[in-house]
């Protein structure tokens, strides 16, 4: 039997595509909620405890080296988010971090060519390009007040989307050694990796005692902010992702992501009043029309509405 993945996305797995959309769109308002109450590295370890700890005697561990959970935890746990919360702490906001993270497409391009031998096709480098333009508008057309991000905000979470590029390229890896592990149980197992690591950061940057206040003084909103970010947007979404970076090149996965903006911007404006400017939106219409370059709908979008046409004479 071959294992060469699919060409096109099936409706089943564009369905879980836009779940995962959806879902990290509004994890960038959860995350800016959550750390009110909590600071960077404890979100951190409260999420991936929750996450890994309570399934670790109901789920099997996916039959793969331990270098591969060791790694994806690390680089997906404690690169991509450790500089994620710590960048939202540091002056990026919801919306514009939201848009940043998805620089993660060109990252794992860039990386899947040399690491992996997947050579783009010219229509996703076009696409890539296309929604490059788009981010480019969005983070540079700043709006008034709550559309601002710093400097180090911005550093920050770009090097985390860096993070995010290099745990998609240590799944593609996984599944050449692992093929066909199960997505949930990489997710719960490699989950439990980042938690000592956040907890000893935690207890550096904040003190023993600090940690313990917080912990102590946690409230329903932050209850709820780690919750979500647990079962939600680690077990659920990246259980998703990782199913369809199983099934499908990086390139033809990853730029799905570039959807998330829409979805953030539009969450951070409703929960924090963050008011895209005109240049702005018209930098998230880029990036919509860079995805269906990427993913080849043009062509089939002209096919369908030449079947179409005799139709309708």
């Amino acid at each position: 039997m071959s294992t060469n993945p699919p060409l096109a996305l099936s409706r089943a797995d564009l369905a879980r595509a836009l779940c995962v959309v959806l879902i990290w769109g509004l994890n960038f308002v959860v995350m800016k909620l959550g750390l009110q109450g909590l600071s960077p590295m404890l979100l951190g370890a409260l999420r991936f405890a929750a996450a890994s700890l309570p399934l670790l005697m109901f789920v099997a561990r996916p039959a793969m080296p331990w270098r591969f959970l060791a790694a994806y935890g690390l680089a997906q746990g404690v690169g991509q988010f450790g500089l994620l919360f710590l960048g939202l702490q540091l002056g990026m906001t919801a919306g514009m971090a939201s848009v940043v993270m998805q620089t993660q497409a060109f990252f794992t391009l860039l990386l899947a060519g040399p690491l992996l031998g997947e050579r783009a096709q010219r229509n996703q480098w076009l696409g890539l390009a296309v929604a490059l333009a788009g981010l480019l508008v969005i983070a540079t057309a700043h709006g008034d007040g709550p559309g601002q991000m710093t400097l180090i905000g911005f550093i920050l979470t770009l090097s985390a989307a860096f993070m995010w590029a290099a745990s998609n390229v240590v799944v593609r890896f996984a599944v050449r050694t692992a093929p066909g592990y199960d997505p949930f149980g990489f997710i719960v197992w490699s989950s439990l990796v980042p938690v000592l690591p956040f907890t000893l950061l935690a207890v550096a940057m904040d003190g023993p005692a600090q940690v313990l206040r917080q912990i102590g003084g946690l409230d329903l909103g932050a209850l709820l902010a780690v919750l979500f970010l647990a079962w939600f947007a680690t077990l659920l979404a990246y259980t998703l992702w990782t199913r369809l970076l199983q099934r499908h090149p990086a390139g033809r996965v990853v730029p799905f992501s570039l959807l998330v903006p829409v979805v953030g911007l539009a969450a951070a404006a409703l929960a924090f009043g963050e008011r895209p400017s005109p240049a702005q939106w018209l930098g998230t219409a880029a990036v919509l029309a860079g995805l269906v370059i990427n993913q080849g709908m043009a062509g089939r979008l002209r096919g369908w509405w030449k079947r179409r046409r005799p139709a309708a004479v």
